[in-house]
């Protein structure tokens, strides 16, 4: 479906709804939600970067003689 039809749909069940006002608040709340952009979680600060690399810096080193090694590592953390 292309964007003028969406557009055409959704402003066609809008009008169907304009008496109530009800209806209305809760379309509102709908497409703010909707709208709203959501926070990046991967996002972070120069500063929250570089904590971060020190951190890792400062803990245990492991080295794994092939990749079957990691593999069993990794599945016996969870």
């Amino acid at each position: 479906m292309s964007t003028a039809q969406l557009t055409s749909q959704i402003l066609q069940q809008v009008s169907l709804i304009t008496e109530d006002e009800g209806k209305l608040q809760r379309a509102l709340k709908a497409l703010k939600r909707i709208t709203t952009p959501k926070p990046d979680p991967t996002e972070m600060t120069y500063d929250e970067f570089v904590n971060m690399v020190r951190k890792a810096e400062k803990g245990s080193l492991r080295t794994f003689d092939s990749i079957e090694a990691l593999d069993h590592y990794l599945e016996s953390r969870s």
